[in-house]
């Protein structure tokens, strides 16, 4: 009897996840999400441990979760990697990048199993790891969130750049390290004004770019995306008014870039993202035009120095690229 029990839970669980059916991709100004994997598998059900319930608000809507999260899954949310390497939090299941966890990740991966691409949960996999809570992205479509809400409670984490400290108070919330969020975020803004104090007024005319080299091509990002807001909001330094014309990440010709003609440049350039044109990069640095603009000239241009996967817009990237910024502009 108790075969036949689990069969008709495994049948009624997979036509409950496959009725929320398809529909068409949410899409971005950098990825399309695909549709995720269609799980199989039991929902955990530990209604002993799960019985007691508590509140939590996030970006002004409230979501119901046990009152212990101790089982998180990270499912679409780079921004939650991120996030849990300034907390030092232990998913049960995270995202993986071509197979495999990145470097960058190490500290928070040991022990955790892979749940798929950030555009590709597999839901059966998310399922048998029993999690307390899922953390998706803002980037999923409605009826991924749904299939998701049916294994745990779900939050759809923000990609937006100007809710990273909402991101980080959520994860230490969730995990009882809410005073490590509050003193990360303190030290970062503590960081700004040093940084301001050794700048002084030696940027006050000055250009500074940041593009990602994506497919081969040069991308720049509005004024409050990427890793722009800590150049620009954080460090108060003028945004060239082609940034400040972007609606969305932009390609721009080679052309357009010497118009901009930077003074300081920093290059995000990943391997991962530039698969077709591995030499994207190089190709660049030969082009007579690019080695015409000021920030190649006066040698003020600066490759990776954050890892190239950094979304930008969390504290850990944010603290991480103020460092580095700093201290290159600084240096001149």
């Amino acid at each position: 009897m108790k075969k036949i029990y689990l069969g008709l839970s495994i049948a009624a669980l997979t036509l409950a996840l496959t009725a929320c059916g398809g529909g068409k991709e949410a899409t971005n100004n950098t990825t399309t999400p695909a549709p995720a994997t269609t799980a199989t598998a039991e929902k955990p059900a530990d209604e002993a441990n799960k019985a007691e319930t508590r509140t939590i608000k996030y970006l002004d809507k409230e979501y119901t979760v046990p009152s212990k999260t101790e089982r998180i899954v990270i499912a679409g949310s780079m921004e939650s990697m991120e996030d849990s390497l300034v907390l030092n939090v232990n998913p049960v299941g995270a995202i993986s990048v071509g197979g495999k966890f990145p470097e960058m990740f190490a500290p928070i991966t040991g022990e955790a199993k892979s749940i798929g691409e950030k555009t590709q949960p597999n839901l059966e996999t998310i399922l048998s790891l029993k999690p307390d809570v899922i953390l998706g992205s803002s980037k999923f479509p409605p009826e991924t969130v749904e299939k998701m809400n049916k294994i745990a409670p779900t939050f759809p984490v923000s990609h937006i750049s100007t809710n990273w400290e909402a991101n980080l108070q959520l994860l230490g919330e969730l995990t009882g390290k809410q005073a490590e969020a509050e003193k990360a975020l303190n030290e970062y803004k503590a960081g700004i004004e040093s940084a301001k104090a050794k700048l002084g007024d030696g940027m006050k005319d000055k250009k500074v770019l940041v593009i990602r080299l994506r497919q081969g091509n040069i991308n720049i990002y509005p004024e409050k995306v990427f890793f722009n807001p800590a150049l620009y909001t954080d460090l108060g330094l003028t945004a060239p008014e082609e940034v400040k014309a972007a609606k969305a990440q932009e390609i721009i010709s080679m052309e357009k870039f010497s118009q901009i003609n930077p003074d300081y440049l920093f290059i995000q350039f990943s391997p991962d993202e530039n698969k077709d044109k591995p030499n994207a990069l190089e190709d660049l640095q030969n082009n007579p035009i690019w080695k015409s603009v000021n920030a190649v000239k006066n040698g003020n241009v600066y490759v990776n120095v954050v890892d190239p996967l950094a979304q930008g817009g969390t504290a850990w990237s944010k603290t991480q690229f103020l460092k580095a910024a700093v201290e290159k502009l600084s240096a001149k």
